[in-house]
């Protein structure tokens, strides 16, 4: 869902101003909020359905373990969990717009395997550990939503309640009085006092989002920590996509080469035999000496042509300024750049060559996406190193899982033009980040609409001794 920002053109003069107010004033209301609202009534009364029938079943289990019974119930216990686990992920998919992926589970033929795999499975027992632990961070929400939608929808309808939700009380004297609210011996009944009871509760009102929101992210972290993949899952399955991703992009590089060197290359060579052909024909029938030098001419232009091909398709594969080091073809690629390019570079001692051929390429590409999609008039391109004894990265950088522990490069790629870039829009970001991923690298993609963008790139920095050059 996308916002307009005040000030955007075409806006008139107190648009900047109604807009955010009108926004502030529906945003309790709105379908994303009332969403959050389901949620916690919904999850809140399943969680506590887990925790009577997941530890009633485990004791009756324990109960039986003697007889051929109790095995049997502990298996649909654990089964039970499992259920009760994907009904949390399906309300958060569908009411908070949360995926989150639901663990691998074993899987046997027959009965027996299947009780077996189940007693078994790691992520069974999990989901019995979060049917016991879900119940207290399913309450946080549904306290969030109670606070701030009943008791403060009551108090900002307080001046009309107050006429029928009262108490009557009798003075010592006999004198009869209505109170509808006394806190601390405070009534809040007559008019200046009201507007206070009011204002509390519009506040909370209009605060309600923002603490069903926040009062419900314990809930999510504990269903991505217990019914989500392990850590080990989640290495193994990054591990095969980025495998996957590896070898898809080295066929698609093979298929280029073999593409740009049959129809460029080899197609101008072809022409180059057939143009010095002629010109054998053309020297020994004597032909006349404009001619003759015309088809020297286009032989000539043919070879110098298939030359430049040639350095083209090396360039693409291993830029020859890479072996003077990164730094060396970072400049050499920013200064051929069509746009004006700011280098700034920090790096320590060079890593190995297929890390260094990789930053290249990640800043060539980022170059030319801002070329060709950005509409910038001035790009700024940082590489530096964090660790190993270099300048610090930017605030808030964290390294991947797996990452070597001796430090990181961090390439940054900023440009002023039109924003909007996403990971996934077309924009050659997706494969890029693919590529980066088959070395635990990470990427960052700030662009909001009008700009700028900033593009930082994380790739691991374990370095080689070499000395730089």
């Amino acid at each position: 869902m996308s916002t307009t920002l005040p000030g955007a053109a075409g806006s008139t003069g107190p648009a900047p101003r109604a807009r955010p107010l009108r926004t502030v004033l529906t945003a309790p209301f709105l379908p994303r909020s009332l969403a959050a609202v389901a949620h916690a009534l919904l999850a809140a009364p399943l969680a506590l359905c887990g925790l009577v029938l997941v530890p009633a079943g485990l004791a009756l289990g324990a109960v039986l373990s003697w007889t051929a019974l109790g095995p049997w119930l502990l298996a649909l216990t654990v089964r039970g969990a499992l259920g009760l686990g994907g009904l949390q992920l399906a309300l958060v998919r569908r009411l908070l717009g949360v995926y989150i992926e639901p663990a691998g589970r074993r899987v046997a033929r027959g009965a027996f395997g299947w009780r077996r795999a189940l007693l078994g499975d790691p992520a069974g027992w999990r989901a019995v550990a979060a049917a016991l632990l879900a119940p207290f961070t399913a309450l946080l929400p549904l306290l969030a939503v109670l606070v701030g939608y009943v008791y403060g929808l009551l108090a900002l309808a307080h001046p009309v309640l107050r006429r029928w939700n009262y108490v009557t009380l009798r003075g010592a004297d006999g004198s009869v009085r209505r109170v509808s609210l006394q806190i601390h011996g405070v009534e809040f009944d007559s008019w200046p006092r009201w507007t206070v009871v009011v204002a509390a509760g519009a506040l909370l009102v209009l605060l309600a989002p923002w603490l069903v929101r926040r009062a419900g992210a314990p809930h999510r972290l504990l269903l991505r920590a217990l019914l989500g993949p392990s850590a080990a899952e989640a290495r193994i399955r990054t591990l095969e996509e980025t495998r996957a991703h590896a070898v898809d992009d080295a066929v698609a590089t093979l298929r280029r080469i073999e593409r740009d060197l049959h129809d460029g290359t080899q197609a101008r060579l072809v022409g180059l035999g057939m143009h010095l052909t002629l010109i054998r024909e053309l020297i020994t029938q004597d032909a006349d000496r404009d001619r003759l030098l015309a088809v020297v001419e286009t032989a000539r232009s043919n070879a110098t042509q298939a030359v430049t091909d040639l350095r083209h398709l090396i360039r693409g594969i291993h830029p020859p300024a890479l072996d003077q080091g990164l730094e060396t073809a970072l400049a050499t690629l920013t200064a051929d750049a069509p746009l004006p390019v700011a280098l700034h570079t920090a790096l320590g001692p060079r890593p190995s060559p297929a890390l260094e051929s990789l930053a290249y390429f990640c800043a060539a590409e980022l170059l030319a996406n801002a070329v060709k999609h950005s509409g910038a008039s001035r790009v700024t391109v940082d590489a530096r190193t964090e660790g190993q004894g270099s300048e610090p990265g930017p605030e808030g950088t964290t390294g991947p899982a797996g990452a070597a522990p001796d430090g990181a490069l961090l390439l940054t790629v900023r440009d002023d033009g039109r924003g909007g870039a996403v990971v996934g829009a077309g924009t050659g970001l997706t494969g890029l980040l693919g590529r980066i991923r088959t070395v635990d690298g990470t990427l960052a993609c700030d662009s909001p609409p009008g700009g700028p963008t900033v593009i930082t790139v994380r790739l691991p920095y374990p370095a080689t001794g070499r000395a730089a050059t």
